[in-house]
């Protein structure tokens, strides 16, 4: 892992970090889902690569999440205690700065109601559902910001991504 680089969102560390989301020693680590909540590449395939099969096996439980909400499961053998797999949406199926923004939302209302102190994102529908990473960058962004006075347990928020030219995007978008 690279050094990371943190802005202030009152009593929470916004940290943008390069690395493999994976590996981070967080409480929780998000996971760029699809709807019925199976691990393919990307940071899915991160997550099953390094967690193994039991958050699979958990995430087939659930079934189903909707686009623009989330779910949480154990982190299985990661360090993370948690993977909260948040659904975001397609380029081009509509409405799709919304329903990442009530992605990003759940995913930290979740991590509040498990007592999640520390939790990483990564930049969600921006790989294979091909959202142009500048609007997910500060869509993302812009939930944290508007979640962020909200929360009480979260006090550390990791944006990771395994590229730093799209790391950069979203310090912009954080005004770093």
């Amino acid at each position: 892992m690279s050094t990371a680089t943190e802005f202030s969102l009152g009593p929470i560390t916004l940290e943008f970090r390069h690395g493999n989301i994976a590996l981070l020693n967080v409480d929780a680590i998000v996971n760029a889902a699809n709807e019925h909540l199976g691990f393919g590449a990307g940071v899915a395939g991160a997550i099953l690569q390094e967690g193994g099969d039991k958050i699979q096996k958990e995430c087939n439980e659930i079934g189903f999440c909707e686009t623009g909400s989330a779910v949480i499961t154990s982190g299985g053998l990661l360090k993370a205690k948690y993977v909260i797999h948040a659904v975001g949406p397609m380029l081009g199926e509509g409405n799709e700065g919304s329903k990442l923004s009530a992605a990003v939302k759940k995913s930290l209302a979740l991590a509040e109601e498990n007592g999640v102190h520390t939790i990483a994102f990564p930049a969600i529908s921006a790989g294979l559902f091909h959202y142009p990473l500048s609007e997910c960058a500060s869509t993302m962004v812009g939930a944290i910001k508007e979640a962020a006075p909200s929360l009480k347990n979260v006090n550390r928020i990791v944006i990771c991504l395994h590229d730093e030219k799209k790391l950069d995007t979203f310090k912009e978008a954080a005004g770093l």
